[in-house]
């Protein structure tokens, strides 16, 4: 939808996030909160309405199952977290598909992006990813982007976690304009000050980045699994 599209409608945009346990608290209540201060009508989509745990022991309850989001959605947005067992879930996939192929916007942040690949929405398109998964989505065939918001046609991006609010207020931009994202910038004081300049390998060091490593080191052997998964099916199909 084009910002002179929407300009005459006065019909709220429909936002379906996805939720999944183990996903990422930040990667998603970032952008849910730009959508909301943009008056948006968001969807916390699940398989089921039982309460979704996230990595962090945030406890979140959808709103809506895959049954009931709405069929055609503005945006469909994934965030990301423990993403592995979601790429192999063959009815999320189905979800995203069919969803996928009728919205407007088809969006994620950090490690979400796998997921859309798993379901096919990033062929041919260039995506972001947190830079801990950059390879596994290259491994999946899709464009890696190292920016920290990637708009590539229809397919909005952002790269891990904290991008999530710069991705919330890009789409809301480009649906509504400068001035309404100006207004959620400001009506959340995002003014980011950090402490230090660590957010990515190049400049957080060579010990901290193996820290992360050896951290990670178990949830990046799990999102392996997953991936090959996911190319071993592809490859049965065709």
């Amino acid at each position: 939808m084009s910002n002179e599209e929407n300009a005459g409608s006065e019909r709220q945009l429909e936002v379906a996030i996805l939720l999944f346990n183990g996903l990422t608290a930040l990667d998603f209540v970032g952008p849910h909160m730009i959508f909301a201060s943009a008056g948006m009508k968001v969807h916390l989509v699940s398989a089921t309405p039982e309460p979704i745990v996230s990595d962090n022991g945030t406890v979140i309850v959808p709103n809506a199952t895959f049954d009931d989001c709405p069929t055609r959605l503005d945006i469909l947005f994934v965030p990301g977290g423990f993403v592995g067992e979601t790429m192999c879930d063959s009815a999320t996939l189905a979800f995203l598909a069919d969803r996928g192929a009728k919205a407007s916007y088809v969006t994620s942040v950090c490690n979400g992006s796998l997921v859309l690949a798993a379901a096919g929405l990033l062929d041919g398109y260039r995506s972001a990813t947190h830079w801990a998964t950059r390879g596994h989505l290259a491994q999946l065939g899709v464009e890696v982007s190292t920016e920290r918001v990637c708009i590539d046609r229809n397919r909005m991006s952002g790269g891990g976690v904290t991008a999530g609010i710069d991705f919330g207020l890009t789409i809301v931009a480009h649906v509504f304009g400068d001035d309404v994202a100006k207004f959620c910038q400001l009506a959340a004081e995002y003014d980011p000050k950090p402490p230090f300049d660590a957010g990515i390998p190049e400049k957080a060091g060579p010990e901290t980045v193996a820290t992360f490593d050896k951290i990670m080191g178990e949830a990046d052997v799990e999102l392996q699994r997953a991936v090959s998964h996911v190319l071993e099916q592809r490859a049965m199909v065709s």
